[in-house]
């Protein structure tokens, strides 16, 4: 497979950064071939703006879509942007690799998101009736593709189990998981979480590397997350939401997966 790897650490000589040169390898040993968009080495500006269109008229008031939109249908985009775009459709699977901060990603890949995932290529696309609703969750230009989540945390696993203090892990990830990788339609695999990074001495380095090494060899088998798509019938369109003889009496994000 073609696999981008989109990672997001300041210190290459973190465990991030060990992990990061593990999976390359390992992937590579595996027949894989692997692009790593590396977000701090390549200065990656986090900050969406005007200048992401550079046909936008100095002065004129900035709509964001209308401006993405534009920008990308016409080659305006700036360039740093094309270039992950064009990242991505090459890419068979996807792996973004980050420390967990502050419940969520760091900044700068939170910004490569809304910069690279341009109005017409992530959202934005497919017809809005009264049966379908955009090409969107299990839908849209990315679907076919597989997308994971590599993730540090400092805190103990335990924290983030079904009742830790943090929430759920799966609860905590559901925005990057759902939101910004099914929704533009990458089948979701469950994602790889490394807990109490920092006690991880070398013995317990070398464990982490064979569990990651477990699940980056299993990319291409492993089954996805078993979210709702869409337009498949379980929702009401265009009030999107979940038809209440699905899951009656219940709430909250798991009523989105399907139940075997």
């Amino acid at each position: 497979m073609n696999i981008l790897l989109v990672y997001a650490h300041p210190e290459p000589r973190s465990l991030n950064g060990s992990l990061k040169d593990f999976a390359v390898q390992r992937l590579q040993r595996g027949g894989h071939v692997v692009q790593v968009s590396d977000l701090y080495a390549m200065q990656w500006k986090a900050a969406l703006d005007a200048e992401d269109n550079t046909a936008l008229q100095p002065g004129v008031r900035l709509d964001v879509s209308l401006n993405s939109r534009q920008a990308f249908e016409n080659g305006t985009q700036s360039a740093d942007i094309a270039r992950e775009q064009e990242k991505l459709r090459w890419a068979d699977a996807v792996i973004l690799q980050f420390p967990l901060w502050w419940f969520s990603l760091p900044a700068i890949l939170k910004g490569w998101v809304e910069r690279v995932y341009a109005y017409g290529l992530a959202y934005g696309v497919g017809e809005h009736s009264d049966t379908h609703w955009g090409d969107r969750y299990g839908e849209g230009r990315f679907a076919g593709k597989r997308a994971m989540l590599v993730v540090t945390t400092g805190g103990w696993e335990s924290h983030y189990g079904p009742r830790g203090i943090n929430g759920p892990i799966n609860d905590i990830l559901f925005p990057i998981q759902h939101g910004i990788l099914f929704y533009p339609g990458f089948d979701v695999l469950p994602p790889h979480v490394i807990y109490r990074t920092s006690k991880i001495d070398e013995v317990g380095f070398a464990q982490v590397c064979e569990a990651l090494g477990q699940r980056l060899d299993a990319l291409g088998t492993t089954a996805p997350i078993p979210f709702r798509k869409q337009n498949a019938g379980d929702y009401e369109i265009p009030a999107l939401t979940l038809r209440p003889e699905i899951e009656p009496g219940r709430e909250g994000l798991g009523i989105h997966l399907l139940r075997g």
